[in-house]
C-alpha cells in the first residue's frame, strides 16, 4: 500500500466545491494579499465577458448548466490530517472571497437570494469563521460581510488594507448589466461553472514542491514567447535573428519588473491599438473577432493576419522587433510610469490611474494616438490628452452614479480606438470635444453627488482633485498626490463638517435619513489628515471652524478670516469669478451653496477647452 504521504492529485473543482463549508489557512510566509486595483479589474472584465458569451434575457435558471465554463487557475493545497493549507493561490482565494462578500451584500432586499454563505463562512458552537482563516482577518471581513464597508486603521496591516481597498475596487467595478435581472444568473454560473484546478500534497515538502515547479522551472511557452519563435523564423539571415533576439530579450526584462506578466498587457494593448479591425458583436453565440482574439492569443492572430500589421517580407518581421517593439516597450514603460509617479507633463495619467476604467480598455486608446514618427513632445501631448479624455468621461459617469463596467462601454471605446488611431494633437481635440458634448451625462451630477458606501473611492477623488486646484491656483505647491496618497505624512481622510449629531440640527430636520443623506452631500465633506478628524469631528461646526484654519485652502475658506491677508487665493477667487465665502455658520443652505461651489470649481478642472489648446 503506497504511503499517503506521497500521493499528489489534481482535479478541476467549480467553486461551490472548493469553497462550500470548506476550510483553509494560509502559511504565515505568504499570508499578505497584495492584489491591485488592476488585477480586479481584469478579473471582472474576464469574468463578464465569458458570461455574457451565453446568457439571454429568455433563458431559465437550469439553461446555466450548459453555458461554457471559465478557467480560473490553479491553486496548491497541503492536505495533513484534514486541514488544508493553502502553498499557492491565496491570491485568487481571498479575491473571490471578497467577491462572494459582495454580491451577498449586492442580495440584500431581494426577494429571492442565493445562499452564499456557505461559500464565506462556516460555523461551529455558534462561532463563525471565514472559510479562508487568517485571524488578523476577522475584524475586516467581518466588516465587510455585515455592513458592506470597513474603516481602516492606523494599526492595521498592508493585507488589511489591501483586502479594504480592493472591496471597494470590487463595488465599483462591478457592471450594473449584472445588478438586475441577470444577477442570479451570474451568480450561479459564478460558483458552478467558473474552474479552479486544485493540486493537492499530503505532506508539506510535495506541496511546496509543486508550487517551486509550477513558478521556477515551468516548461510551458507563454504567449510571447510563441510570438517570438514565429517572428524569429520569418527572419531570413542568422546576424539578424541574434540581433533582434537580444532586443526582445532586453525588452521583456523591462517589461518583467512592472510585474511578472507585463508583456502579455504590453502586446494586448499594441496589438488592440494599433493593428485590430473588429470587435465581437455582442449577442450571444457570436464569433471572436479581432479585439478577443488579441486578448486570448495574439501570437496565433499575429500569424494568421500579417496583412493587418503590414507584415509582407523578412524585413518586415526584422523591423517589426527591432524598431516598432522598441518604440512601443518604450511608450507602455512610460505610461505605467506615469500612473504610479506623479509627473506634471503626463498628470492626467495618474488621476486616470486613480478614476478611470480599465486599463485593458485605456491602453489600447493610448497606444492608437501615437505614431512611431512622434517625437517626445508630441507623445507627451497625446498620452495627456488622451488621458485626459478618459477621466473626464469617468468624472461624468462616476458624477451621476454611473458604472464604467467593460461591457458597458467596450465599443464605444473600441470604436474610439479606430478613430484617433494616428491622429494629431489638433484631430484628436476635436474628436474628444465632440464625444464629450454628446454623452448624456455632465459634471451636473456634482450638484446632487453624496457619499454612499461604495463610492468613497471616487469621493476622495474628487475632493483631492478640488483641494490641489485651488491649491495651486492660489500659489502653493501641494498636487493631488498630497491629498490622496500623501506618502510624506498622515493619510489624508474624508470629513463631514456637520458632526454624525442629528440633535445639532433638529430645526431643520425631523427624519434621521433625510439628515444623513443631506450630511453625506458633496458640499458637507472636505478633507483633513488622518487623527484630525477624530480630534474634533464630533463637534458643533462652530467649534470646529477655528480648526479649519490649520488646515488645506479648502477647509480655511469655511472661515471667515481665509479672506484676510491671503492676497494669492483672493487673487485666484477673483480672477475665477467662483462664489467662495465664509460660513460663519453651517446650515442646510450653507451646505447647498457649497456644493454649488464644489460643482463649479469641478467645471473649472474638466473644461473641455483643454482639447482645445495646442
Amino acid at each position: 500500500m503506497s504511503n499517503v504521504s506521497s500521493k499528489i492529485e489534481a482535479k478541476d473543482y467549480s467553486i461551490s466545491d472548493v469553497l462550500s463549508n470548506k476550510k483553509y489557512t494560509i502559511d504565515y510566509f505568504q499570508r499578505e494579499y497584495k492584489w491591485q486595483r488592476f488585477h480586479i479589474e481584469q478579473l471582472i472584465a474576464d469574468l463578464e465577458t465569458s458570461f455574457f458569451l451565453n446568457y439571454d434575457k429568455t433563458h431559465l435558471r437550469e439553461d446555466v448548466a450548459s453555458y461554457n465554463s471559465y478557467y480560473l487557475g490553479p491553486i496548491v493545497l497541503s492536505n495533513k490530517e484534514g486541514k488544508r493549507s493553502v502553498i499557492d493561490g491565496q491570491q485568487r482565494l481571498t479575491s473571490l472571497t471578497l467577491f462572494l462578500i459582495y454580491l451577498n451584500n449586492l442580495q440584500k432586499g431581494l426577494a429571492q437570494k442565493i445562499n452564499l454563505d456557505l461559500l464565506i463562512f462556516s460555523e461551529t458552537y455558534g462561532q463563525k469563521s471565514f472559510n479562508l482563516d487568517v485571524p488578523e482577518r476577522k475584524h475586516c471581513l467581518d466588516a465587510l460581510f455585515n455592513e458592506g464597508f470597513y474603516d481602516v486603521k492606523d494599526t492595521d496591516d498592508e493585507t488589511v488594507h489591501n483586502i479594504t481597498e480592493r472591496y471597494d475596487d470590487i463595488a465599483e467595478l462591478f457592471p450594473d448589466e449584472l445588478k438586475g435581472d441577470a444577477l442570479p444568473f451570474f451568480i450561479d454560473w459564478l460558483i458552478q461553472n467558473v474552474v479552479l484546478v486544485v493540486i493537492t500534497a499530503y505532506s508539506d515538502d510535495n506541496a511546496y514542491t509543486i508550487f517551486e515547479t509550477m513558478n521556477d522551472r515551468g516548461l510551458n511557452l507563454t504567449p510571447s514567447e510563441m510570438l517570438k519563435g514565429y517572428l524569429l523564423s520569418k527572419v531570413k539571415t542568422q546576424e539578424q535573428r541574434d540581433k533582434i533576439n537580444l532586443v526582445w530579450k532586453s525588452e521583456i526584462k523591462k517589461l518583467h519588473e512592472l510585474w511578472d506578466e507585463s508583456d502579455i498587457s504590453f502586446f494586448q494593448s499594441w496589438l488592440r491599438g494599433k493593428f485590430a479591425l473588429t470587435i465581437r458583436p455582442g449577442k450571444v453565440g457570436a464569433a471572436n473577432e479581432d479585439f478577443e482574439k488579441i486578448g486570448t492569443r495574439f501570437h496565433t492572430w499575429v500569424k494568421d493576419n500579417n496583412e493587418k500589421i503590414n507584415l509582407t517580407n523578412a524585413n518586415d518581421f526584422f523591423e517589426f522587433v527591432n524598431t516598432n517593439m522598441l518604440f512601443y516597450t518604450k511608450l507602455f514603460l512610460k505610461i505605467y510610469d506615469a500612473r504610479w509617479h506623479f509627473k506634471k507633463e503626463l498628470e492626467h495619467l495618474y488621476y486616470a490611474q486613480q478614476w478611470g476604467f480599465a486599463n485593458s480598455l485605456a491602453d489600447p486608446l493610448l497606444f492608437a494616438s501615437i505614431s512611431i514618427t512622434d517625437n517626445e513632445d508630441t507623445i507627451n501631448k497625446k498620452l495627456n490628452m488622451v488621458a485626459r479624455f478618459i477621466e473626464t468621461f469617468s468624472v461624468y459617469r462616476g458624477a451621476n452614479y454611473r458604472n464604467f463596467s467593460q461591457s458597458s462601454i467596450r465599443y464605444t471605446m473600441y470604436n474610439l480606438v479606430l478613430e484617433i488611431r494616428n491622429k494629431t494633437i489638433s484631430e484628436l481635440g476635436a474628436i474628444f470635444t465632440q464625444k464629450l458634448q454628446d454623452i448624456d451625462e455632465n459634471l451636473e451630477g456634482i450638484s446632487r453627488l453624496g457619499m454612499h458606501g461604495q463610492n468613497k473611492h471616487f469621493i476622495k477623488f474628487i475632493l483631492s482633485r478640488i483641494t490641489a486646484h485651488i491649491e495651486q491656483r492660489s500659489g502653493k505647491s501641494t498636487t493631488f498626490v498630497t491629498y490622496f496618497h500623501n506618502p510624506d505624512g498622515k493619510p489624508f481622510e474624508i470629513e463631514h463638517i456637520w458632526a454624525d449629531k442629528m440633535e445639532f440640527h433638529s430645526d431643520e430636520f425631523s427624519q434621521l435619513h433625510e439628515f444623513n443623506e443631506t450630511r453625506n452631500r458633496l458640499g458637507d465633506l472636505i478633507l483633513l489628515p488622518r487623527g484630525t478628524n477624530q480630534s474634533f469631528g464630533a463637534g458643533k461646526y462652530e467649534e470646529k471652524l477655528p480648526h479649519y484654519l490649520k488646515e488645506n485652502l479648502l477647509a480655511q475658506s469655511l472661515n471667515s478670516t481665509c479672506y484676510e491677508r491671503n492676497p494669492n487665493f483672493l487673487n485666484y477667487v477673483a480672477q475665477s469669478g467662483l462664489p467662495f465665502k465664509a460660513h460663519n455658520e453651517y446650515k442646510k443652505a450653507d451646505l447647498t451653496s457649497r456644493q454649488d461651489l464644489y460643482k463649479l470649481i469641478s467645471d473649472e478642472i474638466w473644461n473641455i477647452d483643454f482639447f482645445t489648446q495646442e
